[in-house]
Parts: C-alpha cells; structure tokens; sequence
C-alpha cells in the first residue's frame, strides 16, 4: 500500500472549528498570508482554497455575507466577475493549465461547503492532472505545498490596483 502524505489536513482535522464565517474578513490586513488572501479589492477579495482539489485553487469572495448571487448588487456582482477574469489571467500566467473550471455552488444541495457565504471558485486544471487517483482513491494530489503556492501568485496580485 503507497502512502500520500497531506499534512496541512490535521491543522483542520484537530484544530478548532471557527464559530465565525471563515470568509468573513477582518478590517486589519495583518493576518491576510496567514488566512492565504491574495488580494482586496473594493467589494471582493481573493483568497486561496486551503483545502484545495488543484494546486492554485483560488475563490472571489464578496465582503458581504451572502449566500446567493440574487444578494448581490450590482457594483459587488460586476467586480466579482471581473476578479474571476483577473484570476483567469493570473493563473494562465502562474500555472499555464490546460484548462480552469469556474463555478458557484448554491446550496448544500449543490455542493456548498460553506453555504452561508457566497464564493466563485477557479480551479486550474491539467490533461490528466487528477486521473485514477480521484475516482479510485477518492485522493487529491497537491504538487506544491500552499505557501509557496501563494508566494507563487502573491506577486501578480500585488501589481493589481484595488
């Protein structure tokens, strides 16, 4: 039997759940690295998947606490989308994958992990990136440890205008 080591997974596995949304940030930008956001924009930010399916996993959040793209207004709904074009570009750039999958999942029915806060999700994507591992093992592979991961984009958000 071969062994894949994840072991950023006991942090969350162990560790403390929050009682508090996870994608509800703080004012301060202080923790922003250690939380994995990449970027704050006006009415959305950037932050990284910490338990992603693919490397360079990313999710465009809005500040506020909704659950469903009909909560939107229209000035946080249009800089959503033109995160995820912004994102798009970043990760062809960063990873040069073969493909990205872009989507929300409303509802727990729908796959939400985290139902209570709206989040668009881009997954890069390579020609046999996940293979027999998903389908027969149900297990992941993770090329790249999440730090350096985020050290890999952090520079491309950094020469975003907010």
């Amino acid at each position: 039997m071969k062994t894949l080591h994840a072991p950023w997974r006991i942090n969350y596995i162990l560790g403390p759940k929050p009682d508090s949304c996870v994608f509800c940030l703080p004012e301060s930008t202080d923790g922003d690295e250690e939380r994995f956001v990449l970027h704050r924009a006006e009415n959305c930010f950037v932050i990284m998947n910490i338990f992603p399916y693919s490397s360079g996993h990313l999710m465009v959040t809005p500040y506020r606490h909704v659950s469903n793209i009909t909560e939107l207004d229209t000035r946080e709904s249009h800089e959503i989308m033109d995160y995820v074009q912004k994102c798009s570009f970043i990760l062809e750039q960063a990873f040069n994958p073969h493909g990205i999958n872009i989507g929300v999942n409303i509802g727990e029915a729908a796959g939400a992990g985290i139902k209570e806060h709206l989040h668009v999700h881009l997954v890069p994507r390579w020609n046999g990136d996940h293979s027999f591992m998903a389908v027969m093992s149900e297990t992941s592979v993770l090329p790249e440890h999440l730090r350096s991961t985020y050290k890999r984009l952090k520079p491309f958000f950094n020469n975003l205008q907010r």
